[in-house]
Formats: C-alpha cells, structure tokens, sequence
C-alpha cells in the first residue's frame, strides 16, 4: 500500500490503491511509525496510484498535516486524479495541504 523515500528531510510516500474507511487505519499508522522520526520535516504524498479517497482519507491527511506542523514541517501531495482532486477543492483541503502541480 505505501512505499517511502527519504531525501534529507523529505518523506516521499506513494499511496496505491483506496484510501476509505477501510484501509484508512493501517495507511495511518504506517505513515505514524516512519512520521516518528523528527528529523522528518516535509512528507510528500504522491497519490498517482491512488484510485479513491473518503472522509477517512481527509482525517488522515489532516493528522498527519497537524503532526508536522507542530514541528515546523509541511505537507503537500502530488499526481492527484480528478476524484481526489475534487474532494481536495470540496473539502477545502487545498487550502491546507500543499498541492504540487
């Protein structure tokens, strides 16, 4: 479901398949565990083989989103899909969570 690279500060995490009430709890404690280093400063969620999100991926970008920004660090996502990137622009989400085009 995810694979990670580190570069310096930067978590780049690829997100495959749905991100719904059911793979929700396990994509966020994946995310937790490598989010426990503090050395972590931005995390990039590349979403191109992300086929659907809900609500429960919105409380999962938002935790993460506060979990970084206490230390100072950022969010943002990439390679969205015309769902995903609907439910950004629905939920306000866009202006939160960095979009990189």
């Amino acid at each position: 479901m995810l694979d990670n690279v580190r570069q310096k500060d930067t978590l780049i995490v690829s997100i495959s398949g749905e991100l719904d009430h059911y793979a929700a709890p396990k994509i966020r404690a994946e995310l937790d565990e490598v989010l426990q280093d503090k050395s972590i400063r931005k995390l990039c969620l590349d979403l191109k083989a992300m086929s659907f999100m809900d609500s429960s991926g919105i409380g999962v970008l938002m935790g993460r989103y506060k979990l970084l920004n206490r230390r100072g660090g950022e969010i943002y996502v990439k390679n969205m899909n015309s769902h995903v990137r609907r439910i950004f622009d629905m939920s306000g989400l866009r202006q939160i969570v960095g979009v990189q085009e």
